[in-house]
């Protein structure tokens, strides 16, 4: 390098940070040989930033957005150009910091494990919660001070950490010192929101930061204590008993017209709506300490209709009820020899000599003689 480049060098001096917004980078030391600024240099502060100047250890001064000229004047700093008797080795030094002074929103916060408090109705429970919140540098000399210290390049990771930490605590005892009932919770978002973020805000103060933004997104119970809020809802919806009990009746009557079964599936179907009526009933009645029905005031439950496999035309078919048997029988699909078998039957057996299927033939006329 030649002697004219070094001296242009020397007095041209330009500081400044470009670094890329999507950086999250909240503080950068302006890289200096031996941190030493001429008399003159250019200081170039955008929107988004702060300049602070550390001399010799000590905050020496902070710079807001603009563009300035530094000079033993307006900076307590010797420039090189004072020291040409050193070979611009001059002895002070100084160390430029440029802080960023945007808003770092979406940042995420949740409770790591769940945070226990009492209820009046349910009594203790475990609850988690997760949110955003925003902050921004406010106060670049007790940025410094406090946080940045020597570091060349501090992140934004460097201290999310510990404001989850901040946020966690204070959200723990705002959500206890309130005592909002859990199944009000969701109506108190808003609420719960701005307490909480009155009580971090001093936290982040004190390291010279200001929180923006403060939301709650969601506060969880455990899945069993939701599990028993769902059953609890639907014993809700259900209303009046009674009611119920009736709509279950007509239910079966409709359920059992639409059975081929026929009259013995509505049967059935009126059996399982009384029964469902007398179980909710004996249930009432025991609720309000009345004697509860033994079961034997309770009719026999209806017996289940037998079914059985029918060979028709070679092949295997069914099972079927009585009453689909009986159709084939008058289509002429099964007649008195069509060999049948049900559960519990050693061998196949013509239909005719089982007992359950022939009364089924005695519309039918007997076999012609040979």
């Amino acid at each position: 390098m030649s002697l004219w480049d070094k001296l242009t060098r020397e007095f041209i001096d330009i500081i400044q940070s470009t670094e890329p917004s999507q950086n999250e980078i909240l503080a950068y030391r302006f890289p200096r040989s031996d941190n030493e600024i001429k008399n003159g240099a250019q200081l170039i502060v955008r929107e988004g930033q702060m300049a602070a100047f550390v001399k010799e250890g000590q905050l020496a001064d902070v710079k807001l957005p603009g563009k300035y000229t530094l000079d033993t004047n307006n900076i307590p700093v010797l420039s090189k150009i004072l020291g040409w008797k050193y070979g611009f080795e001059s002895p002070f030094k100084c160390e430029v910091y440029f802080i960023s002074t945007k808003q770092w929103t979406d940042q995420k916060w949740g409770t790591q494990n769940p945070v226990v408090m009492r209820d009046a109705e349910f009594g203790p429970v475990r609850l988690r919660a997760f949110g955003t919140y925003a902050f921004k540098v406010t106060d670049a000399a007790t940025f410094i001070r406090e946080v940045v210290a020597t570091d060349p390049l501090f992140e934004a990771y460097e201290i999310t950490n510990q404001f989850r930490n901040v946020i966690v605590s204070r959200f723990a005892d705002t959500i206890g010192s309130q005592q909002i009932p859990v199944l009000d919770l969701v109506g108190n978002y808003e609420r719960l929101s701005k307490l909480a973020g009155e009580r971090i805000t001093p936290d982040l103060g004190k390291m010279g930061i200001s929180l923006t933004q403060f939301y709650v997104e969601n506060i969880s119970l455990p899945q069993e204590v939701e599990a028993a809020l769902d059953k609890r809802s639907e014993m809700g919806v259900l209303g009046n008993l009674d009611q119920y009990t009736k709509f279950q009746a007509a239910e079966a009557i409709r359920d059992a017209a639409k059975n081929p079964s026929g009259g013995a599936g509505l049967g059935m179907g009126l059996g399982a709506g009384v029964a469902i009526g007398q179980q909710i009933g004996n249930a009432m009645v025991a609720g309000a300490g009345a004697s509860p029905i033994t079961s034997k005031e309770l009719p026999p439950p209806v017996p289940l209709q037998a079914t059985f496999f029918v060979a028709i035309n070679g092949v295997q078919a069914g099972p079927f009820d009585i009453s689909t048997i009986q159709m084939k029988i008058r289509s002429g699909e099964v007649t008195r020899t069509s060999l049948v078998w049900k559960s519990g039957m050693a061998d196949w057996a013509k239909a005719e000599g089982v007992a359950e299927l022939s009364g089924l033939f005695s519309f039918l006329p007997p076999p012609l003689p040979q």
